[in-house]
């Protein structure tokens, strides 16, 4: 092998080398992100069953349930066409309050039921993280009929 064909491997090798270096920090990357799914979209079927995402609306009035001796709550969330029913184990923020805006990070179980790993509540009254309000005027305009849907 002369000293031309070792200089052709060893660029094949580096080159190859760093295409699976970005491979694996490409997926390792997307395996991370969280996205954000309104209720619309949950009772649509577009959010992922097996990976965690954010999902955000308006604590439904009369919807929260606490267990008796326990940290569990359950309780509906709403963009104002669609709801998704939400369990959480765990503090609420001060600011959790029915009708209020709120954002759930988890995932949904085989039920349709979001198993929330953590609830996060808008800072002061007149802050709704954009997501949520993106996805409440989105739902205005699409369903002006005034239906809900419960998943």
């Amino acid at each position: 092998m002369n000293k031309r064909s070792r200089r052709k491997m060893l660029v094949a090798m580096v080159i190859f080398g760093v295409s699976i270096a970005t491979v694996l920090a490409l997926t390792a990357f997307d395996e991370n992100l969280l996205y954000f799914y309104s209720p619309t979209q949950i009772h649509a079927g577009e959010a992922p069953q097996n990976r965690s995402f954010r999902v955000g609306g308006l604590v439904v009035d009369g919807s929260v349930r606490r267990e008796k001796d326990s940290l569990a709550v359950q309780f509906d969330l709403t963009d104002n066409a669609a709801v998704v029913p939400v369990t959480y184990t765990g503090i609420l923020p001060d600011l959790f309050r029915e009708g209020q805006g709120i954002v759930a990070m988890g995932r949904l179980d085989a039920s349709g039921l979001f198993v929330a790993d953590e609830v996060l509540a808008k800072h002061d009254e007149n802050y709704m993280p954009p997501e949520v309000a993106d996805a409440l005027n989105t739902a205005h305009e699409a369903g002006k009929s005034g239906q809900t849907t419960t998943y």
